[in-house]
């Protein structure tokens, strides 16, 4: 990637959460030092920031490089970190150790899966500052109140896999809609998600179930409701 593909990568970001209501061009200049016309012409693409410039709006708006990268910087850099024939145990935990815990203690594992790595880590992360060192990938096995919201797609007795360095809201992939794992209260459920103005939107798959809004308190992001993405459904194993 070249220094012009990381300006637009960052550009497409910030109009990303100009559009979804977490920002505005008049925010943005004043948390930068930058004139209000000075942003609105690099939003649109009229002109280009120095290098000084881009660490001032990656800072204003705590972004790192590898947030906005169209891919795992990790993965790029060790291309060959994890062959075919290697495999990743991954814990089977409670809803609730996903939850609160950082790292998974043994205590707290019902069981493991053998998974290949480079399945796992094919996953392109986006992990917000707080969870970057969070344990990346756990599973879940979904009892029929937690998989009945989302069913057919995710079927009652399933084990998913939870990514938990994947906390944005931008699409994993234009072909299919991402599932969540999301903190709602003091519990966990699966949906696909969106922001409208200052609330989430928990979508539901199943039409027996409601939509539900989860409003965003002063100065909190997604992120902090943003569990991780299931990025991996096992239904026989």
């Amino acid at each position: 990637m070249n220094f012009q593909e990381l300006h637009e990568s960052l550009r497409t970001e910030l109009v990303r959460r100009i559009d979804s209501g977490l920002l505005t061009g008049t925010l943005l200049a004043r948390q930068t030092g930058y004139r209000q016309a000075h942003m609105s012409n690099f939003l649109n693409r009229k002109r280009s920031l120095s290098l000084e410039g881009l660490d001032r709006v990656l800072a204003a708006q705590s972004l790192t490089i590898e947030q906005i990268l169209p891919f795992d910087l990790d993965a790029s850099a060790q291309p060959q970190a994890h062959s075919r024939d290697q495999v990743e145990t991954i814990p089977v935990v409670h809803p609730w150790a996903a939850l609160n815990d950082v790292r998974i203690s043994d205590s707290s594992v019902i069981e493991t899966l053998q998974v290949s790595a480079s399945r796992l880590y094919s996953n392109r992360s986006r992990p917000s500052p707080s969870r970057a060192h969070w344990q990346r990938f756990l599973a879940l096995q979904l009892d029929a109140s937690l998989a009945a919201p989302m069913e057919p797609i995710l079927p009652s007795g399933c084990i998913v896999v939870l990514d938990r360095h994947y906390n944005s809201l931008a699409p994993h992939s234009a072909r299919q809609p991402t599932v969540y794992a999301v903190r709602n209260g003091s519990s966990l459920d699966l949906r696909y998600v969106a922001l409208e103005k200052n609330s989430l939107i928990l979508r539901p798959h199943s039409l027996n179930y409601p939509v539900q809004l989860i409003p965003l308190a002063t100065n909190a992001a997604p992120s902090d409701h943003l569990l991780g993405r299931i990025c991996m459904l096992i239904s026989d194993l």
